[in-house]
């Protein structure tokens, strides 16, 4: 099977044993459970693979597996020339997008799959576009307090791992990072709408208008009111 799966396609069910067992493989596989669970472990990440998520396997990434329940998943093996450069592990929450997918693949599964590599050239796609899911949460909850603990838990990873981690992503740390992020769109907002610099600030998650006004200034050596009237 591994041999096969790095020169084609594969998509198909399977189930897994509640032993554990350990391997890698030369392709990229993506998970999808259909029923029951999966607990998979790495170096650096411990996985519950459940129902409403998903995960995608990069080539030759170790890994130990085992499921404690009756279990099915829908597995599409990807070989390598299909992948982007040096992909990373990556899991999902299976939203309505990634449901669709799913059911997608299901149905050419379960048919003469004409449509399959189409299909896979879809999902690596997302796949290189597709944000980690922490940097995917920071961009969509700046202004709310985070914890480097909180960051590695939607990775799964462990958090003396996650800053070099997310470091080797992004080329900043999680602190720098989110505050470009803050930067952003105080900015935006400045130049872009008529709330008050107190609501710009509490917006972008700060209690005081004045820490908001000190963090502004000397990031940008103008105040917040001074780049409102320059812009």
């Amino acid at each position: 099977m591994g041999m096969e799966s790095g020169r084609q396609v594969i998509c198909e069910k399977r189930t897994y044993s509640r032993e554990f067992h350990s391997h890698k493989h030369d392709f990229g596989q993506f998970l999808f459970p259909l029923q029951g669970s999966l607990e998979i472990r790495t170096d650096r990440q411990q996985i519950h693979l459940s129902e409403d998520s998903c995960f995608y396997i990069p080539p030759g990434y170790n890994h130990v597996y085992r499921s404690n329940d009756r279990n099915e998943f829908l597995i599409l093996d990807i070989p390598t020339y299909y992948l982007p450069d040096e992909t990373d592990s990556l899991f999902l929450n299976l939203d309505q997008q990634w449901s669709a997918i799913r059911f997608l693949l299901l149905e050419e599964a379960a048919g003469s799959r004409p449509g399959l590599n189409e299909l896979t050239r879809y999902v690596t796609q997302k796949l290189h576009k597709a944000l980690p899911p922490s940097i995917a949460w920071l961009h969509e909850h700046y202004n709310r307090p985070v914890t480097l603990e909180v960051l590695a838990e939607i990775e799964h990873y462990h958090p003396n791992y996650y800053a070099a981690w997310f470091k080797a992503q992004t080329g900043k740390s999680p602190k720098a990072y989110l505050s470009e992020l803050r930067m952003k769109e105080a900015k935006r907002l400045l130049s872009g709408t008529d709330l008050t610099i107190s609501r710009i600030s509490e917006d972008i998650g700060f209690e005081h208008v004045s820490s908001f006004s000190r963090w502004f200034t000397g990031r940008e050596g103008v105040s917040p009111k001074t780049f409102r009237q320059n812009g």
